[in-house]
């Protein structure tokens, strides 16, 4: 059964509680010496750099220090933590079911998610750009209408190629950035478009190095928020933790761990409250 503490004043309160009762002699005896007390958080189990799941069963990234530094903050070990994959078609069905406490997972923020979930944040400013072959040439930001794109169902990625970028492209959506990579690494696609974050951990994995390069266009501004179920009570705490991370030089830390071996240099942390302009 899962737990959720929003501040860790209530979960020493809890504490006091669950060990008053146990001193009074009660015969509820779960056995588990910890209440059963856990985290279901929402990360990406496909993206390096940020969210990855290591054959030996890990779970690194970005986006994985900041979902388990909210946790400390909110008064869970990393032992209570329950990482769950969270595919991007999926996260706001993830959220409204209750399937997850919070989604940390390159979940941009935009006025028609805004409508289903709460977003504390953002944590993080990245912009969208293309993943190509190292030989491939993008000369403008026009030639992308004669392309053949990949992105994943349901990201901002591929609404802004459709509504905005280039609406003449031939777009495909897969459900994962890794089924994307395929295709681009065996010719069936031109190119890779979704966030600069999550393109140069792919370009920076070892098996791809010299393979990819990103095109370098900033083709929109990507608010990476934490998404919550709409209505959180938790919302006013997330934002604080993030505030705490990166006014403790955490943030830092983790940005030049994961993005530091791509030579990718995101932007600094974004204001907490900030939305993209319409």
């Amino acid at each position: 059964m899962r737990l959720r503490r929003t501040t860790t004043l209530a979960a020493s309160l809890l504490a006091i509680t669950l060990t008053a009762t146990a001193c009074g002699g009660g015969d509820d005896d779960s056995g588990d010496g910890g209440g059963g007390d856990e985290i279901v958080i929402g990360i990406k189990f496909d993206q390096p750099g940020l969210g990855l799941l290591t054959p030996d069963g890990d779970h690194v990234g970005f986006d994985v220090d900041v979902a388990t530094y909210i946790a400390g903050e909110l008064g869970y070990e990393p032992d209570q933590i329950v990482f769950q994959e969270a595919p991007s078609p999926e996260r706001e069905n993830l959220l409204s079911r209750g399937d997850v406490d919070m989604i940390v997972a390159t979940y941009s923020i935009s006025e028609e998610r805004e409508e289903s979930v709460d977003f504390a944040g953002p944590y993080l400013l990245a912009h969208q750009d293309l993943l190509v072959r190292a030989d491939y040439e993008v000369p403008n930001e026009e030639a992308i209408n004669d392309m053949t794109l990949c992105s994943v169902s349901g990201s901002t990625s591929a609404a802004n190629v459709q509504r905005d970028i280039a609406p003449d492209a031939r777009l495909q959506e897969f459900n994962t950035y890794s089924e994307c990579l395929n295709g681009l690494e065996r010719g069936r696609i031109d190119a890779l478009t979704t966030d600069d974050s999550i393109l140069a951990g792919y370009a920076a994995q070892p098996e791809h190095q010299g393979k990819f390069r990103l095109a370098g266009l900033e083709l929109s501004n990507e608010y990476y928020g934490v998404g919550l179920p709409k209505d959180s009570e938790d919302l006013d705490a997330v934002n604080d933790a993030i505030t705490a991370m990166v006014e403790e030089g955490a943030w830092d830390e983790a940005v030049a761990e994961h993005f530091g071996p791509a030579g990718y240099e995101p932007e600094a942390a974004p204001e907490i409250g900030t939305r993209p302009e319409a």
